[in-house]
């Protein structure tokens, strides 16, 4: 109530809301029950969040992100921005900041992929190995937040929380689209999915070990040689293995020496 006896147009505001204003194609979480992370590395992002201890609205905003509340979710180097509708007409803007690895810290981590061959194999079909977390720790580079300073928050709602449950709905889609594409991880740390990638493909290409040259036929110059020397005896073959260093070549499931003594001694027999 106004000063003068008339009711304050604002009245509204001082008492409790009765939720949030419905959004009409708005991004809505897939599961209505259970979990909303599915894959591993979804799982410790929400895990890390609940670790750190960072206030308890983490339910209401998993209400919020399956009712759809979150209008624009965008991810980049070191930020995702969104936008959450709450029970005032004006969204709310979001925004969690991640510093990005730097590049010489990117170098090491990729040198270190590549130079393990399950973990550069699985990364480069588009997987992410359950292991890929304790090769960032070793290098004293945490893929996931490891205090909340590590992770400000902002949103442009009072409540003082911190996650609010604006930011906990995002976390929650955050979430989902790490489950879609693990390589969104790496994005949010500074290094797109192509450029982790063609790097991993050019440092494992500058480790592969030099491609040894099959020994050339020896059928290129064994007749050409001159001559043919007359063996003592068609049962004489010894002759032939120290006089031929054959290459190791199968013809229909025989040693290639034994399939090229006959011809000798055919070829002898016919000078």
């Amino acid at each position: 109530m106004a000063q003068d006896g008339k009711p304050d147009a604002k009245w509204w505001e001082d008492y409790p809301s009765t939720g949030p204003i419905k959004v009409e194609n708005g991004i809505k979480a897939r599961r209505a029950r259970g979990r909303i992370a599915t894959s591993w590395w979804s799982q410790r992002f929400i895990a890390v969040l609940e670790e750190l201890q960072l206030g308890g609205r983490m339910t209401r905003g998993k209400t919020y992100a399956r009712a759809g509340q979150v209008m624009s979710l965008d991810i980049s180097a070191g930020k995702v921005i969104a936008k959450v509708q709450g029970s005032r007409p004006e969204p709310y803007a979001v925004k969690l900041i991640s510093k990005p690895l730097s590049a010489r810290q990117w170098d090491l981590v990729t040198e270190r992929l590549a130079g393990m061959a399950l973990f550069a194999a699985k990364l480069l079909a588009g997987q992410m190995p359950p292991e890929i977390e304790e090769v960032f720790a070793e290098l004293e580079v945490p893929l996931f937040p490891a205090a909340a300073r590590d992770l400000p928050m902002h949103c442009s709602c009072p409540d003082w929380a911190v996650p609010c449950k604006h930011v906990a709905a995002v976390c929650f889609l955050l979430a989902e689209r790490f489950d879609d594409d693990p390589f969104l991880i790496f994005e949010w740390r500074g290094r797109s999915k192509a450029d982790l990638l063609d790097r991993l493909r050019r440092s494992r290409a500058e480790e592969a070990p030099e491609p040894q040259r099959a020994p050339q036929p020896v059928l290129d110059d064994f007749f050409s040689a001159g001559p043919l020397p007359v063996l003592p005896a068609e049962r004489d073959t010894d002759l032939v293995l120290l006089r031929v260093d054959a290459p190791p070549i199968d013809v229909g499931g025989r040693p290639l020496i034994d399939v090229l003594v006959p011809l000798y001694h055919r070829f002898t027999r016919g000078q």
